[in-house]
């Protein structure tokens, strides 16, 4: 079969939010309301699709979006987002996804993007176009009557406190707790104005209803702002009239130790709640060690979940800081092209440049995007046969340079 991948035009927006659905295996019925909505914030020239040349049926679809990523050290990097990647499985391993990949990649780097970034749902997709997991996430479930805290708790010990409040007050709190949280947290992504419309029900799509939440604030002792908790809960009871409901974290943001404390504290405190499920959490996350006994927090998801694809290296590794320093010179390969060279790196000084000297490191891509963000050991990927160490002691002080105290994390799926 023989298919032309090329942006799409508004005409062709519903067909094309319809194979998005048949792709990820969901209705495929699109409302006049989703293509409204879907109309305003939609960029169509990064919109691509793949039209069947027989039938004229839009059977692939990829749309990227603008994007700041928190690197090491606080600064943000322009990146490419890439969501809504689908193919009909009648038109699978035609060469589509290799076609719009390709586009994307190229107008990507003329666009002056530094990085690209994604949510794989599959493992062995996106490695071949450059991509490497680069952030982690982990979720608990935590069984409340195992925790140790006290039953009779009532509210944080430190002056703050803990207050309901509505879906509109926490639509202006929410953005500005996630700015402060982004200045200070590699892996996290920006949140535009859609997110928070969808996140506090303005807007809502067919296939994803809104559902009421409540919303927890953490407030310091001087009144302010430090923490949010947006959560559901189901209501179940056994035929003897004894609750197992169980509380579903969507989002947690806290921007000090305290705030963390307080709001899991309170989540575990709430009557009738037996379980408290955390959503997913950076691997490192402090919530099962502010317990009293951290095994009542069970691990039940861990997986790579932010993937990342290099551009342009010298202004990545130009924008992030290192933990200690140390010069080296990394050949990088890159099939697609943007990345492939040979770069030095001096993370002392915090700069990059092209170098025609002797490589220290070879890597693909794909394993510079893994490090890049400090999640990833160097040593591990040489021992992976991922990175080939041409200079002895060149992997232990990769490792020393690109690994950050605490491992970055992404909180959205986009």
């Amino acid at each position: 079969m023989s298919a032309d991948v090329r942006p799409i035009a508004a005409s062709e927006l519903p067909e094309w939010l319809q194979a998005v659905n048949t792709g990820f295996v969901r209705p495929e019925r699109v409302t006049e309301s989703d293509v409204a909505q879907r109309a305003k914030y939609t960029d169509l020239g990064r919109t691509l699709g793949g039209f069947d040349a027989a039938t004229g049926r839009c059977v692939a679809t990829f749309r990227s979006f603008t994007q700041e990523l928190t690197v090491p050290g606080g600064a943000t990097v322009p990146a490419s987002a890439v969501t809504n990647v689908a193919v009909l499985p009648t038109h699978r391993r035609q060469g589509l996804l290799t076609r719009m990949m390709a586009t994307e990649l190229a107008a990507a780097k003329a666009r002056g993007d530094v990085v690209s970034t994604l949510i794989s749902a599959e493992y062995p997709i996106y490695g071949r176009y450059g991509y490497g997991p680069a952030a982690s996430v982990t979720e608990w479930e935590i069984d409340v009557s195992r925790t140790g805290l006290d039953p009779r708790w009532s509210g944080p010990a430190d002056g703050g406190r803990i207050e309901l409040v509505d879906v509109a007050e926490a639509r202006t709190i929410g953005p500005v707790l996630h700015e402060r949280l982004r200045a200070v947290s590699p892996g996290t992504v920006s949140r535009n104005a859609r997110w928070w419309s969808l996140a506090s029900g303005l807007e809502e799509t067919s296939h994803r209803p809104y559902k009421d939440k409540f919303y927890a604030v953490y407030r310091t002792a001087d009144g302010e702002p430090a923490g949010l908790a947006v959560y559901t809960s189901d209501d179940r009871w056994t035929d003897g009239k004894l609750p197992l409901n169980t509380v579903q974290v969507k989002d947690l943001i806290a921007v000090t130790p305290d705030a963390q404390r307080a709001l899991w504290h309170f989540l575990c405190s709430i009557d009738w709640v037996l379980k408290v499920r955390t959503g997913y959490r950076a691997p490192d996350d402090l919530v099962a060690h502010l317990l009293p006994d951290p095994r009542a927090a069970t691990i039940v998801t861990a997986s790579d979940f932010l993937w990342l694809r290099v551009l342009d290296v010298v202004r990545a590794l130009g924008a992030r800081t290192y933990a200690v320093p140390g010069v080296l010179v990394l050949e990088v390969t890159d099939a697609a092209g943007p990345a492939a060279g040979r770069y030095r790196l001096d993370a002392g000084a915090g700069e990059c440049a092209v170098t025609e000297e002797p490589a220290d490191l070879r890597l693909d891509v794909s394993a510079l995007g893994s490090l890049y963000l400090g999640d990833e050991s160097a040593v591990r990927l040489g021992a992976l046969g991922q990175v080939v160490e041409e200079r002895p002691g060149a992997l232990a002080l990769a490792d020393a340079v690109f690994r950050t105290a605490r491992r970055p994390w992404c909180p959205d799926v986009f």
